[in-house]
């Protein structure tokens, strides 16, 4: 018996391709947003190493003050670059999701597909030996009119 082939198998190829393609972008946006993330906490900290310790002269304590609110600037600024690099990666992940999903649908449908064939398959063997069990397979009428042996 021929297997009655699944019609949608490119189309499940497709999705699978585009799930891929999916899982492999959520994981490059989510090692962005981690780089981001470790390079705003790097200028924070910076900031805070940039601050006088101890006694200084005027003109010191003015320059730390100048480069203190540059190196606060530029840790502002790493964090919203950081906040949004992980907005974008969520963004990201819910497309990969929205993608598997789609993905897990037509599986689904696959399946149907391949125990409505199994089912079939199964009916078709159990009539072929219910055909044997009971000898309709082998009963032939004659043409003399008589019935055969097996009736």
């Amino acid at each position: 018996m021929k297997r009655a082939a699944f019609r949608l198998q490119p189309v499940l190829e497709l999705r699978r391709t585009e799930e891929r393609a999916a899982a492999l972008a959520a994981a490059e946006a989510a090692r962005a947003a981690a780089d981001a993330d470790r390079r705003a906490t790097e200028a924070e900290a910076a900031v805070a190493a940039a601050l006088p310790t101890g006694p200084v002269s005027p003109g010191a304590f003015a320059a730390a003050m100048v480069l203190g609110r540059l190196a606060a600037e530029d840790a502002a600024a790493a964090r919203a670059l950081a906040t949004a690099s992980a907005e974008q990666a969520e963004l990201v992940r819910a497309a990969w999701t929205s993608a598997a999903q789609r993905t897990k649908g037509l599986e689904r449908l696959r399946e149907r597909h391949l125990q409505a064939v199994r089912l079939a398959e199964q009916a078709a063997e159990e009539r072929t030996v219910d055909d044997l069990v009971t000898g309709r397979s082998g009963r032939r009428t004659r043409t003399d009119g008589e019935a055969a042996w097996t009736d």
